[in-house]
């Protein structure tokens, strides 16, 4: 079973802790019983600083279970406030790549629509805008390459909703590799080729701007693309 131990740390001061999520881990407890990344992350927050009891954790963001990379956590309070008022505020950026089962129409768009959460099957859909409970939900892509009946692209969230990415790209036609829930991934064997690839945003405390890149794991279909060549690309309009 995983530990805390086998955890990427990225960066830790007194407020902040960014982290590299693995794959099928969930961000919480639920239950599966499985370790999550704020229970083992806490642990190593005890252990680390000798602190008695429980460490306080703030989770300020999600990634869904099956979805790897880069995440952050606050360490107080006051940090986890500013977070979340700056996500909600649009002041943090999230990146993506994901490797998708086909090839987009358009190389480049923006995709808008209303989501729903259907809680008895723990999935979302794509619903009419004035539907009881529909959000709206937005992103931008761009394909990035394409090999073997497969496309490589970049993804910015505008907004963060809960399966956003993997449902407005299986609503294109072109799901996830791997995807389980919305495409074949239950045939391909694999796990889910969506990557939060790099999070830029000021530091709550000081306001240094602060940006943070990871490469998604060195396995298939990943390998099939030269990931190095574009994961400074890695989103539309990136500055």
């Amino acid at each position: 079973m995983i530990t805390y131990k086998d955890l990427q740390i990225l960066f830790e001061d007194n407020h902040l802790l960014v982290v590299v999520k693995p794959t099928d881990v969930p961000v919480q407890a639920d239950d599966s019983g499985d370790a999550d990344m704020l229970t083992m992350l806490k642990q190593y927050l005890v252990e680390k600083y000798n602190k008695p009891g429980d460490a306080y954790l703030g989770l300020v963001h999600r990634l869904d279970r099956p979805t790897g990379g880069v995440m952050m956590f606050a360490k107080t309070s006051k940090c986890a406030e500013r977070l979340c008022e700056a996500i909600k505020n649009g002041d943090v950026d999230k990146k993506y790549l994901a490797v998708l089962d086909g090839v987009p129409r358009y190389k480049a768009d923006k995709l808008c629509c209303h989501l729903k959460k259907f809680s008895d099957t723990n999935t979302v859909r794509i619903v009419p805008a004035l539907t009881e409970g529909a959000k709206y939900a937005e992103l931008d892509y761009k394909m990035l390459s394409e090999k073997d009946g497969r496309s490589l692209v970049s993804v910015k969230l505008i907004t963060g909703r809960g399966h956003q990415i993997r449902v407005q790209m299986a609503g294109m036609g072109t799901q996830i590799a791997g995807d389980k829930r919305y495409g074949n991934g239950a045939k391909q064997r694999l796990p889910l080729c969506l990557w939060a690839t790099e999070l830029r945003l000021s530091h709550p405390i000081s306001g240094k701007t602060m940006v943070f890149r990871v490469y998604p794991p060195e396995i298939a279909p990943w390998t099939s693309f030269n990931i190095d060549a574009f994961l400074k690309l890695s989103v539309p309009n990136d500055d």
